[in-house]
Order: C-alpha cells, then structure tokens, then sequence
C-alpha cells in the first residue's frame, strides 16, 4: 500500500492535501484558489514583529511547498503514490520513480479503487451470524452396552459438529427513502439441511413511520410474502403491524402479529404482542435499562409454548464494560436456568459466555464472540441429564481459559500497544511542539480573522463560536483517561468563505493552525457556530468530510 495512504498517523507526514484543503482529486484551478486564499491570509508581510513574522513565514512556506509539489503532475502523481518519501532523492530508491506520471497516477488509481471497495463495503452494512453446534455429551454420558463390546474404540471421547447456521445480509441505499435489504441463510442439522433467501424493499414515508415489502423462498417451506409497517403513535408509543403468507407444500399459511410499546418512564418500556399463525401467542413483557442495570420481565401465553422469563443484567462501569447475567424461564417445556458473563476484549470485539441449565434440556455452555459487524456462536452441549460435574467445569473452565489468554494474550498486546504509543509520543514531542507553534501563530493572526468576522456579521453568515480537536473521552472511561482536545476556534474562522466552511476527507490535524494532540488515537472535531443568528453544533470524524451551514442540530 502507498506510503501517503497508510501513514496517516506518522507525525512528521504532513498531509498536502490537508493543508491546501482541497480534494485529492481536486483540479489545478482549485489548487491555486486555495493557494492565493491561504497566501493572503497568511503572508508574513502583513507582520512587523519579528517572531510573529518567522512563524508566519513558516507557515507560508509550508504551503508554498505543498502547492509546488501538487501542481506539478509528475511530484503529485509520486506524492500520490508514495507520499513524502518519495519525493526525496537521498536514501530512497525507488524504481517506480522512472514511470512516466500516468503510470503512476493509474497505479495510484488503483490503490483508490481498493479504498472505494473497503468505502462501499462499509455502506452496505454487512451483518452475518455463524453458528456451530458442538455435541460433547460423550465427555460425561459415556454410553457403555456389552452389545457394542465388538465396535472399536479408541477410549477418547467422541465429540462432533452436529448442526450449522450460517446467515448474511447486506443493504444497498436506494433513494434517500428507500433501501433494500438482501438477506440469506443456510443450515443443517444431523446430515439434513436446508436454505432460504429473502429480499426486502424498506421506504421511509415521514418522520413517524415507515413500510417495508418482504420476498423470500426457501427449499423447505416454499415462497414468502410479506408486509411490515412502524408507525409512531405519539412521543412514548409506536407501533408495528406484520402479516405474511406463506406458500408451503401443504398449502397457504398466512399468518400476522401486532405489537405495541410505550415509554412507562425514562428507563422503562412496556411491550404488548399478539400473534396469529402456525404458532399463535400472547406476549407481554416489562424491560428496564438504566446505566447500571437491565431487567426484563416476560410472559407469554400459547398453546405449545407458554412460559414466564425473568432476566436480570448488571453493568460494571469499567473500560472493558465488563455485564454479568442471569435468567429463569419455565414453561411447558421445563425450566431453563442461565447464568454468564460479557466483557469486550478488544476495540471492536466482544465475547461472552453462558451456562444454560435446564430439565430436561440438560446442560449447555454457549460461546459467543462479537467482531464488528460478525457473530461467531458456539453452543457447546455437554449433557442431557444434571451432572454437577457439567456445570462445575462449564463454569470454571471457561473462566480459567479467558484467564490464561488474557493475561497471556490480551495484557501484553494492550501493553505492546500503548508502548509503542507512548514511544510515538516521545519521539514526536519535538514535532508536536513545532506544530503547536505554528497553530499558536495562526492564533495571533487576529487581523485576518476579525476582517473575516466583520464581513461574515454583516450578513448574518456563519460565525465559528468554538470549535475543539481532539479525543472526547466518554463518561465510562472518563476515570481512567482525559480530554485531550486543542482549540481551533480561529484557524476554522480563516477558512470560512462566502458563509460557507468546506472540509474534505483528509485528517483536520494537516489544515493550518491544527496540530495533533493525541498521536495514535482516535480524533474528532467538535463546533459550534452561528449562522442566520441561530446556534448550530456538529460533530465529525477526523477524515471525515464536512459542509456547514448545516440546519440540524439546533442547541
């Protein structure tokens, strides 16, 4: 991968296209627009002390370089390809410098359609669920039959796979409104499997509500038809009506169900559902959630499946955000007592562990991971009888191997990892130091921002009120770390032009004025502005667009 494309978090990698503001596709018209923009602004001619010169000097040759480099098509197509490094002669040799620019801009072109590929995959919205069910019963009901003494054995015991689920959905943006959804899954148990595949057309109609149209065929139940509505009923209620028909071998099975919900307070819902078809029921279930805890209580009346479930959450207010749980549930089919623990493991996983003790379903220890948009299950059924033996090792077992892994995995890469941080960090304290510098230069810059001002309250236009990058900490971790933010109220003001501040994709710590605060970390920036005499407050990523005016978000 191109150097400019990946070391993005590299201190001393100034990002051209960051500084100018413009677009990486950005023509040679809108480069000099944005030269002779920022040449005005910060020339250093327009100060007579002597330090506040240099550093305005500093400033502007820094963009006299950028621009340079990016007018030129050959340095703009190696720049592109390479970043810095490749514009540099001494110690480094590379041979693609001997491509004529279009060579290089196609091979660039290329490495932008990859980026484009992992941007698409990300809009769709990818969501799949893989389950593997695993029989170990064999580990504590070991069957013994002088019947079978001629069957060989090899005294191990014998654990299999005996059931699979594998599921995938995707959504493609239609309209502004409307959104399909493309969903399928497959599954087999003891040999015997089966699949399906379901499309579904979703249309947003207002602000309260929306429909949606669903298609789906299988090879054992036959074709599905099916229409869904949501509807809000006032502020604390809304509503969802369902009805399907299905198109199995032993004719039509139409079916439908309604639910309503209503805010009882603010942590608390009720739920109300009834449903009529193959398997017809009465639900009603009661769910609190607050920071700390969640509980949920629930019935359901049915014929085959009458049950009460009561499920208790608590929350550790930790980094990690650490859950432990636990459920009863009888019924007609016995009782099933639950108990377990979830803790996230990484930036974007988590897993979780459960025992399920129940009569007559026996024991079961379910494993599951969460990685991003992915769903990893493994239900490990132990025994079918009460074993004290299956719940004790279901229990310990697991605990004593996340133990193990995390203090043999987990911690030392946490700790490889802010090593190598807080490494980064003392290596580019001299370059964060000279960034902060030259940001506090832009902030002495006052002339041109008052003209700027001046000119933008005349018309009612877009006033920056304050504006901070950084790392915002949430209240969880809010213990353990702090705010790392810089104010960068004055260098957005400089960019705004004809009531409009346009931000392209590039990391905000390349424009001019910023620096980094937090190397290595997640960054945001967070304003608050004024336009036509409102308030106005919005929050981005750090290689995130933004266009302001924005009339949303009101405060």
């Amino acid at each position: 991968m191109a150097t400019s494309l990946e070391d993005d978090t590299e201190p001393n990698n100034q990002d051209y296209y960051s500084l100018l503001n413009v677009r990486r596709e950005a023509t040679l018209e809108e480069l000099k627009a944005s030269y002779r923009r920022l040449c005005m602004l910060y020339h250093p001619d327009k100060h007579r002390d002597p330090e506040l010169k240099e550093q305005a000097e500093q400033l502007f040759n820094q963009v006299q370089q950028a621009f340079t480099v990016l007018s030129d098509e050959h340095s703009r197509a190696i720049y592109d390809l390479f970043g810095k490094k490749g514009l540099e002669v001494e110690g480094w040799e590379v041979v693609e410098r001997k491509r004529t620019p279009a060579e290089i801009r196609e091979e660039y072109d290329r490495l932008q359609r990859e980026r484009e590929e992992r941007k698409l995959q990300q809009r769709t919205n990818p969501k799949g669920t893989i389950s593997v069910g695993v029989d170990a019963t064999d580990l504590f009901d070991r069957y013994d039959d002088d019947d079978f003494e001629e069957v060989p054995s090899s005294g191990f015991p014998h654990i299999e796979i005996n059931k699979m689920h594998i599921s995938q959905s995707i959504e493609a943006p239609l309209t502004n409104s409307d959104t399909a959804v493309l969903s399928g899954s497959l599954s087999t148990h003891n040999g015997n499997g089966g699949g399906s595949i379901n499309m579904t057309v979703r249309r947003v109609t207002s602000a309260k509500g929306w429909g949606e149209v669903e298609f789906g065929a299988g090879d054992i139940l036959g074709p599905l038809v099916g229409l869904k509505m949501f509807r809000n009923m006032t502020q604390r209620c809304w509503m969802t009506a369902q009805c399907g028909l299905q198109f199995s071998p032993r004719g039509l099975r139409p079916s439908c169900s309604l639910m309503t919900a209503r805010h009882l307070d603010n942590n608390t819902m009720g739920y109300l559902q009834w449903r009529w078809g193959l398997n017809s029921a009465m639900t009603t279930s009661l769910v609190r959630d607050t920071k700390s805890t969640h509980l949920t209580l629930a019935l359901q009346l049915s014929v085959p499946h009458s049950y009460l479930m009561v499920s208790y959450q608590y929350k550790f207010q930790d980094e990690d955000q650490t859950k432990v749980k636990g459920s009863l549930k009888t019924g007609w089919f016995g009782t099933v007592v639950e108990y377990g623990a979830e803790r996230k493991i990484s930036r974007h996983s988590v897993l979780s562990a459960t025992v399920s003790v129940g009569v007559p379903q026996g024991v079961t220890l379910k494993i599951k991971l969460s990685r991003a948009s992915q769903t990893y299950l493994f239900p490990v059924h132990l025994t079918d009888q009460l074993l004290p033996s299956a719940v004790f090792y279901a229990t310990v077992g697991p605990l004593l191997f996340y133990l193990a892994v995390h203090r043999l995995v987990i911690i030392p890469s946490h700790r490889s990892r802010r090593n190598k941080l807080e490494l980064q960090r003392i290596n580019s304290a001299t370059d964060i130091a000279k960034k902060k510098q030259e940001a506090e230069s832009v902030l002495l810059m006052q002339e041109s921002v008052k003209r700027i001002i001046d000119a933008e309250e005349s018309k009612m236009g877009l006033i920056i009120l304050n504006a901070w990058y950084g790392k915002f900490v949430s209240e969880i971790s809010q213990k353990q770390e702090k705010t790392k933010v810089a104010d960068v109220t004055v260098p957005l003001q400089c960019l705004v032009k004809d009531s409009k501040l346009i931000l392209t994709e590039a990391s905000k710590a390349g424009l001019p004025g910023f620096y980094d605060p937090c190397v290595g970390e997640e960054k945001s920036l967070k304003l608050l502005y004024q336009f036509r005499g409102v308030m106005h407050q919005v929050i981005c990523a750090d290689t995130e667009s933004l266009r302001i005016p924005i009339v949303q978000n009101h405060v």
